[in-house]
């Protein structure tokens, strides 16, 4: 019996987040590092006639040159495309005078390609690290969707190239950022992809899937199967070094263990560091965002890093255009109205870069200004000790920003102290509960756990238990396991590791 295919309309209401070209504009130039944003602004420059930059009072002559261009425009010579286009110039028209709103530029801003992690890339005549993963897009076969998504993958590696967030935070990114609605199943379609670029183990999860990444591409053999089984069953005993464990439970000899051994050290943790080094990354130079200066007082102040971007205006010449065609709109000829449209376009293109590069500025001093204000006593010391409990929605909350916000500059953006270059979440630090009910900074807990360590007896090294005991007679009320994970953060091994 066939089945009857029945239409209806239906009404519902949903809530959507659209951003405007300005929003991504403003969006994309805060995620530029300040190289990058020097040569956008260069570039924004050559590209726009009707932005300008240096001395306002002595503004280049460029609106002759855009209106001889215009004028030697011969494509509507006919009266044909005359009487056709004339229409549609006066509905273009019909608005101006009534535009004071912000203008919406146009691409190429709001492309998306670079995400949101710029961390040690290298800025100079070589390949970058990003560059070099894109150039490698045009051997897989993408769609203009993907080919975005994968764009923003590419960018949310971090300097180890590995990709630390989950598919659900970047489909939200992707949501809010780049307006591209994608499912989490879409996102690991476009990261498997990723995967199979070079470096072998780029855009890894984690540190485990980096390894078995790399063990995939070893010629197929028992080798590789046994250092895959060694990644999915004897994960834990291989970080700890446990190789009696490790053999004993996969029924290996000793010359099987060590040749496995062998191969499995032959993996690189750190692939995206590894390709960075052949193509110039490790001469990395970190420029500042911020320079922040500890008076001898303690007095804390900063200012903003401006590098070479130089100060933007509008063109003068290009904004008398404008107002001159607005006047007599009556009586403009159809030449006359195309050059309104021309210079129109390149004015309001030319605002909203400047609003943006204005909003880009405010954003960074609100955060910076929030961040010495809860960690004044850090900058005024350099202790590390010193650094208070703090996350993202505080110093949203006190800069009156958003936390995605915050997030995006804290994770980009480097500040130049007296005791040093760091990048703006070395100020972060999560809180631990004290007996009291106070909180107390880990970051604070971890510089004790060091110290303890630092100054134990290597012959008979501290157990996680005895260490705990020790920390919590000085004041730090953490268990045996928060001890464990906090080593581990810290890259210190196990009490019979450290035994000399």
């Amino acid at each position: 019996m066939a089945q009857k295919l029945i239409q209806t309309q239906e009404q519902k209401q949903v809530l959507a987040q659209k951003l405007t070209q300005q929003q991504m504009l403003v969006v994309h130039l805060l995620e530029m590092p300040l190289t990058e944003l020097e040569q956008s602004v260069n570039a924004e420059l050559d590209d726009n006639p009707a932005l300008e930059s240096g001395d306002a009072d002595e503004p280049a002559d460029t609106a002759g040159d855009a209106t001889a261009d215009d004028g030697a425009d011969e494509d509507f010579d006919t009266a044909k495309e005359r009487e056709e286009r004339a229409s549609a110039l006066d509905d273009a028209l019909a608005g101006i005078g009534m535009d004071d709103e912000m203008p919406e530029p146009t691409a190429p801003w709001g492309d998306g390609g670079q995400g949101a992690d710029y961390e040690e890339m290298a800025y100079g005549d070589r390949v970058s690290f990003y560059d070099k993963l894109k150039e490698q897009m045009v051997d897989v076969e993408l769609s203009p969707r993907q080919r975005e998504v994968m764009e923003y993958l590419i960018g949310s590696l971090d300097g180890d190239g590995l990709l630390r967030k989950d598919t659900g935070t970047l489909c939200d990114e992707l949501a809010v950022y780049h307006n591209i609605d994608v499912s989490e199943d879409e996102v690991k379609a476009v990261l498997r992809m990723l995967q199979a670029f070079d470096p072998p183990g780029v855009g890894a999860r984690d540190l485990r899937e980096c390894l078995m990444l790399q063990a995939r591409r070893r010629p197929a053999g028992e080798t590789r199967r046994l250092m895959e089984e060694v990644l999915t069953r004897c994960f834990d005993e291989f970080m700890n070094k446990r190789w009696d464990k490790i053999a004993a439970q996969l029924g290996l000899d000793g010359a099987t263990a060590g040749r496995v051994h062998a191969e499995l050290l032959r993996l690189n943790p750190k692939p995206g560091a590894a390709l960075g080094e052949t193509e110039g990354r490790s001469q990395q130079q970190i420029t500042p965002d911020f320079i922040v200066d500890t008076a001898d007082d303690g007095t804390v102040t900063f200012t903003l890093n401006a590098g070479r971007v130089p100060e933007l205006y509008v063109s003068p010449s290009f904004a008398a255009m404008v107002d001159g065609y607005r006047k007599n709109k009556a009586s403009m000829s159809r030449r006359d109205k195309e050059a309104l449209l021309y210079a129109k376009e390149k004015v309001d293109r030319a605002r909203g870069f400047i609003e943006a590069i204005r909003q880009r500025q405010h954003t960074l001093y609100a955060t910076m200004k929030a961040i010495i204000g809860i960690q004044r006593e850090y900058f005024q010391t350099g202790d590390e000790g010193d650094l208070k409990p703090m996350i993202l929605k505080d110093v949203a909350e006190r800069a009156g920003l958003d936390i995605s916000t915050v997030s995006r500059v804290s994770n980009m953006k480097y500040a130049q102290t007296r005791w040093g270059t760091f990048r703006l979440r070395h100020f972060f630090s999560d809180s631990v509960r004290t007996d009291d009910g106070g909180e107390m900074s880990t970051r604070r807990v971890k510089a004790a756990l060091k110290e303890i360590i630092d100054a134990e007896d290597k012959a008979r090294p501290l157990s996680d238990d005895a260490i705990a005991s020790m920390m919590q007679a000085k004041g730090y009320p953490v268990a045996r396991r928060t001890i464990a994970k906090y080593r581990e953060q810290l890259g210190i091994p196990v009490a019979r590791l450290r035994r000399n």
